[in-house]
């Protein structure tokens, strides 16, 4: 049975969250993901408010501090969640999939943060760092190597964007070498690829198109 009733919120609270929460455009996988974990029933269809109701508190207090409140977690997941949303944006219509292992043409299998695909296909991959240190320069190599495996491998044909997110921030250095090794691409159009950054900061990621 799907629960109706909030008892340690009281409908007052539990009211409140649902009315926050329904003007914010939560993509349907977060709220399964959320619902999972925090052990909460989730209608399968329906209205959002209606979906939203059918969760229990603790799975919408944690949907009211991510995206309300915008609060952060020691583990990082806070971020994550908001990432995922976020990517989800860009991609209307498309399937969004999170820890997705892909092959590159290494051989080797790459553990994806979020893969886009599109009729079947990958057509984008994404990486947020969530804690620590601004992204530094190995980091930034690092994602290049993999989104340039991935593209040149069988399941990155129609690959076209790598997004590497940040809610800790970029260092300069790390932002300069992803630019410079982005437009060493441009001599190779069969392996096209646009890297773009996103930045997560006053509530919100902002995108800087690095190509």
């Amino acid at each position: 049975m799907v629960k109706k009733g909030f008892p340690k919120f009281g409908m007052s609270q539990a009211g409140a969250f649902v009315a926050d929460l329904k003007n914010y455009n939560l993509p349907d996988f977060i709220l399964h993901l959320i619902a999972k974990d925090c052990e909460s029933e989730l209608l399968e269809r329906g209205r959002l408010d209606d979906r939203l109701q059918s969760m229990n508190d603790k799975a919408l207090e944690r949907l009211h501090r991510v995206f309300v409140d915008c609060e952060e977690d020691e583990k990082g997941m806070f971020a994550q969640y908001r990432f995922f949303a976020y990517v989800s944006s860009m991609y209307h219509k498309c399937e969004v999939l999170i820890n997705e292992a892909i092959p590159g043409k290494s051989g080797k299998n790459h553990k994806i943060l979020v893969a886009v695909k599109n009729n079947g296909m990958y057509i984008a991959i994404a990486f947020n760092k969530a804690t620590g240190t601004p992204v530094q320069k190995r980091e930034a190599i690092k994602f290049y190597e993999i989104a340039d495996d991935v593209k040149r491998g069988d399941h990155g044909t129609m690959m076209t964007d790598a997004i590497y997110g940040s809610s800790v921030g970029f260092k300069g250095e790390s932002l300069v070498h992803l630019e410079k090794l982005s437009k060493s691409r441009k001599q190779d159009p069969e392996n096209k690829l646009e890297f773009k950054t996103a930045n997560f900061e006053n509530r919100i990621y902002s995108v800087t198109k690095l190509v």
